[in-house]
């Protein structure tokens, strides 16, 4: 059966002598694995449709589980993003996330957007670090693991002074901070930020100046609660954590 879906590239290997296998999800389909053959090969028409983050529209043919590419339009191929360092790190996190966490032929046409919205926010030199924070809430929230950000988890105030508790799923006020003693004191900034991270949509996000130390914040958050409740051991996230570490 033939289909035509658009679709942006998340994953990208060499299969054989001269082909390979992309990974795209899709707008109508979710994620689906097709056969690009004669990629590799210098001259072939369909080298650029294989590049890993390029959008645009595929039709392929498909009897089993694996498609085979029949033609393929570029609408964005994102090489800027390819060229440089910073920007392809981030953008390989959400594509390697989004790989991960979303099930195959699962169609979610609002996180398709969303994953559109943050390569083209990142190629177009936005806060890259603040779209990967909003596209890993996004992806969070559409697999089941959004945390408890508008109240106390354990007894649903919203007064006073909050903490994270990673490991509660959410925010603890001043009284119930017991319940986990490792949970991480917030700022008002901090916590107002990472609510506004849930609700916001990437395709209406403008331009966003947040100070390094509340970044440095956001980032201690997300990445307890990941390692709290996903746990998926990501290569493109021990990149990041590595050119952090030794500020590349």
């Amino acid at each position: 059966m033939q289909y035509r879906v658009q679709g942006i590239v998340i994953r990208s290997m060499d299969y054989g002598e001269g082909n390979k296998i992309i990974t795209l999800f899709t707008r109508e389909m979710g994620k689906v694995a097709v056969i690009v053959r004669g990629a590799k090969k210098v001259k072939s028409r369909y080298a650029s449709v294989a590049q890993l983050f390029t959008s645009g529209d595929y039709l392929f043919f498909r009897s089993g589980q694996l498609g085979t590419l029949n033609h393929a339009e570029i609408l964005d191929s994102h090489h800027r993003i390819r060229e440089d360092l910073h920007k392809a790190a981030y953008a390989s996190y959400m594509a390697e996330l989004t790989d991960r966490m979303m099930a195959d032929q699962e169609a979610n046409a609002f996180l398709f957007e969303q994953l559109n919205a943050a390569l083209t926010g990142i190629e177009a030199d936005k806060d890259m670090q603040i779209i990967g924070f909003i596209y890993e809430m996004k992806i969070w929230m559409q697999a089941g693991y959004q945390p408890e950000l508008d109240a106390c988890v354990s007894c649903r105030s919203t007064e006073g002074e909050m903490r994270f508790s990673a490991g509660l799923g959410g925010i603890l006020c001043e009284r119930c901070r017991g319940k986990d003693p490792q949970a991480m004191l917030m700022s008002s900034g901090t916590w107002k930020l990472i609510r506004l991270f849930s609700r916001m949509d990437i395709r209406r996000l403008g331009e966003i100046d947040v100070k390094p130390q509340t970044k440095e914040a956001l980032k201690q958050l997300m990445r307890a609660y990941y390692d709290a409740h996903i746990g998926l051991n990501l290569k493109s996230r021990n990149f990041l954590e590595q050119m952090d570490k030794y500020g590349v």
